[in-house]
């Protein structure tokens, strides 16, 4: 089978449109048109239903978009494969939630690049279930998420269990339920985050409903916010205390399994793990100082 051609339908089926497939590659249209009657041809399949709007992919033509995102997959673990020479170099990029990243990861992110500097490593942060989509997608090499994670093309390693707390203004009172902030705005990130999660369930559970839940895509906008007495929140005790200790939060503890939260790092089982990200995970597994 051509590549060449494999690319080409693979863009196409990507930006759903030949003209776009043309944009992207910086071909003709004529060309790109040739190249998917081609490989139709030599398939002997329809691969695009063609319509006055554009195209869509046929059943055989989704199959074969399945496949090739797993042959290029494969040329390009077999290329990284083949430069390893066992020197940590190259890119490494890591996805991580907001709240770890802000708090556990500077000084093991400090100690890996004076270490490795000839890694290019890249930090992405974005709630629990964006990382794991991207780690699944092949777009992070791992990531560090809201454990446990139980799906069958991952491995998890625990990094460390958080006290998660709710979190007002300092004039607010004591708390003794969650009933107590039933008329409260609840601050969280977007959906996705395991925190957020953990702190609707537990409402739920209850059988409190909030009057209102407001979305904020930073830490510091809800730290912020929560400060001024907009609403509550449920975050990692480690992420709150220098804002407890400075005077402009206060922390209430919550009960038994919605208090606790393990942080855990993902990477996929069925890819070749470049020395860069066996070194990383290394790092965080034999000094669990430096997340402390």
């Amino acid at each position: 089978m051509d590549l060449h051609a494999l690319k080409v339908f693979q863009s196409v089926a990507e930006m759903g449109s030949i003209s776009g497939a043309a944009r992207e590659l910086n071909y003709a249209q004529s060309n790109i048109t040739t190249k998917i009657q081609q490989l139709e041809t030599q398939l002997q399949t329809t691969l695009f239903y063609r319509h006055n709007r554009g195209i869509i992919l046929t059943a055989k033509g989704n199959l074969l978009l399945t496949y090739a995102e797993k042959i290029f997959q494969l040329i390009e673990e077999t290329s990284k494969v083949m430069k390893d020479d066992q020197t940590p170099k190259g890119p490494l990029i890591i996805g991580s939630m907001e709240t770890t990243a802000a708090v556990r990861l500077p000084s093991l992110l400090t100690k890996y690049h004076h270490d490795y500097p000839e890694v290019d490593l890249t930090l992405k942060t974005g709630p629990t279930e964006q990382n794991i989509q991207g780690v699944l997608n092949y777009e992070l090499d791992g990531a560090f998420v809201a454990g446990p994670i139980d799906h069958p093309e991952l491995i998890q390693k625990t990094v460390i269990e958080e006290e998660l707390v709710l979190i007002t203004n300092t004039t607010h009172p004591s708390l003794s339920s969650i009933k107590d902030i039933k008329t409260r705005t609840l601050l969280v990130f977007r959906t996705g985050c395991s925190y957020r999660v953990k702190l609707e369930q537990w409402m739920h559970q209850e059988g409190v409903f909030p009057n209102k839940i407001m979305e904020f895509g930073t830490l510091e906008a809800i730290l912020g916010c929560v400060s001024a007495g907009l609403g509550v929140s449920l975050l990692p005790i480690s992420v709150i205390q220098k804002h407890v200790e400075d005077g402009n939060i206060r922390y209430h503890p919550i009960p038994g399994p919605y208090g606790k939260v393990r942080t855990v790092f993902i990477y996929r089982k069925d890819t070749f793990m470049p020395t860069s990200l066996i070194k990383f995970i290394e790092m965080f597994s034999d000094e669990r100082s430096v997340l402390m």
